[in-house]
């Protein structure tokens, strides 16, 4: 059967999955340089996604849509052939504890084409659910699972998935944190508040960099203590508590003369520990049903909240997938029908089934010729200049994990920096190690595999001055390693430059315009204009000096 799902608001996506088997999961924001976060701008985005893989919207035996905001339904303005259409799709979450949380909601109206159709439409918080758990290993035995959803409007919401049972039980709030607290506590603080104009609520991208900013704070005590009085005080189950929250903390840093970094890394270490207990006594509560978690939704892109429950000991393992965000809800939103229609939970998929590259012709001013892998691995070594690599498919999720990458050499220290320069980021913002996976434990700690980089890792001191380049101000790093399996073309990269340096590590951030998906073709990377070589299927280009 072919099940395409569709997320029709930000992170707008398309995914087809035919017989357990993810054919692709095309992101609006990957395709002609669009702005991230981008929503699905007409249902002609459907159609020619289909068609690129030579499927048509006749082909499909069910189309399903993820829920969006509302408590008891919910409407989705969208376009199709340009003309409005309001289409009825599921809530955001259930209203109780005792709701169906995999309850389907049927609609019609859906046109695509020349045709319209009707549709099941699936609860945000599941289809989050069924896109990390399908992909799980877990998946494939039909194991039970733990699943924490933690996400943008959303309290941490703890689930227990029988799939032997078609069972998604309810555990409640771990507390009345909404996923956005994070952002929006930031928002109060330098560098965040924008020259004192007052909380920018609409930038997307503010828990990354607060991520990344902390390391130039310290905790404190006091103010963890602090956290709790004022959670305490002023707690209320609604939206706005977050906000007052955000404030009260805020007059009590500027009255105490307390750096707005130390703020940042001190609420960062208090929603960790948060976490971390939350979780234990909830499991204890429930009576550890199963040893497997998974963590799903926009705050698991937290490296080092992901490194402290698995660290905690209360699983046995834990799965974090690289399309964890809303760029997932496409994923799970046609494996929620596929788990009713077939029985089966477990997805067969690649991080790589995003859109084919284009390797058109570059911009004016650059020549071009044929480099093979080992050619590209020698140009790396003895140039130190990056170089935008564009290979097959693109990467689900936000993370550039070697098909849409700028590579370097990590010998020297300033080029963190001439990356961020390059990229147009801060200059605190960390530049990510690719590693080849047998030798990750000997440079990294613990060094284990991660192929999507999704935990926190610490640099060995013997590997300090040899590549500083992609160490964190905390000597962190956001490692990714790499096997064979995981991607030849960058596996035997990285082994030919281990040959030529003895380094088997290479900096990695991702290749695209500022605000923008991840670069479609050769053209827009050479329009860009950012470094001196593209290379892209066994082809380099190079800007004429």
């Amino acid at each position: 059967m072919l099940f395409c799902g569709l997320k029709l608001t930000h992170d707008g996506s398309v995914a087809l999955i035919e017989d357990n088997k993810l054919i692709f999961s095309y992101e609006v924001e990957k395709f002609n340089n669009n702005k991230r976060y981008s929503e699905i701008p007409d249902l002609d985005f459907v159609e020619e996604a289909l068609n690129l893989h030579g499927y048509t919207s006749a082909d499909v035996d069910r189309f399903v849509i993820d829920g969006w905001a509302g408590l008891k339904e919910s409407r989705v303005d969208t376009r199709s052939h340009g003309q409005e259409l309001s289409l009825s799709v599921a809530p955001y979450r259930e209203v109780s504890l005792s709701a169906d949380a995999l309850q389907a909601y049927s609609g019609s109206g859906l046109v695509i084409g020349e045709k319209s159709f009707d549709y099941t439409s699936y609860m945000h918080a599941t289809t989050h659910i069924a896109s990390t758990y399908c992909a799980s290993p877990y998946a494939v035995n039909k194991e039970p699972s733990y699943a924490l959803v933690y996400d943008g409007g959303m309290y941490p919401r703890f689930y227990y998935f029988d799939p032997a049972n078609e069972r998604l039980e309810n555990l409640g709030p771990l507390f009345m944190y909404i996923g956005n607290i994070y952002s929006l506590f930031s928002l109060h603080f330098e560098p965040f508040l924008r020259g004192g104009q007052g909380p920018r609520v609409d930038d997307l991208s503010v828990a990354g960099k607060v991520m990344a900013y902390i390391a130039k704070g310290r905790v404190r005590s006091e103010l963890l203590e602090q956290f709790e009085l004022t959670y305490a005080r002023h707690f209320s189950p609604s939206m706005e508590f977050n906000w007052t929250f955000s404030q009260e903390i805020k007059r009590y840093v500027d009255e105490h003369h307390i750096p707005h970094a130390d703020a940042l890394a001190s609420f960062h270490q208090y929603l960790e520990q948060l976490l971390v207990t939350s979780l234990e006594a909830s499991v204890t509560k429930h009576g550890r049903k199963t040893k497997n978690f998974c963590f799903i939704g926009g705050c698991s892109l937290n490296i080092k909240w992901n490194s402290a429950i698995r660290e905690s000991g209360l699983f046995d393992d834990v799965f974090v997938s690289p399309f964890t965000n809303d760029t997932g809800s496409a994923i799970g939103a046609a494996c929620c029908e596929m788990i009713h229609q077939t029985g089966h939970p477990h997805l067969n998929w690649s991080v790589y089934s995003g859109p084919m590259v284009i390797q058109n012709d570059p911009t004016e001013g650059w020549e071009s010729r044929a480099c093979t892998v080992s050619q590209l691995a020698e140009l790396l070594h003895t140039t130190d200049e990056p170089v935008v690599v564009l290979n097959d498919r693109a990467e689900l999720g936000p993370r550039a994990l070697g098909n849409r990458s700028i590579l370097a050499a990590a010998v020297r220290p300033d080029t963190k920096d001439r990356l961020n320069a390059i990229k147009q980021r801060e200059d605190y913002r960390p530049v990510s190690p690719i590693c080849i996976e047998e030798h990750a434990p000997a440079i990294f700690s613990p060094g284990t595999r991660d192929p999507y980089m999704l935990f926190d890792h610490m640099l060995r001191d013997e590997w300090v001055e040899r590549i500083p380049a992609i160490r964190h101000l905390d000597g962190t790093a956001r490692l990714q390693t790499v096997s064979r399996e995981d991607n030849p073309l960058i596996y035997d990269l990285l082994h030919t430059y281990e040959k030529l340096s003895g380094i088997p590590v290479l900096c990695n951030t991702s290749a695209n315009l500022l605000g923008s998906g991840f670069f479609p073709d050769v053209r827009s990377a050479t329009e860009w204009n950012g470094t001196r070589y593209v290379w892209c299927n066994e082809t380099l280009y190079e800007k004429q000096q």
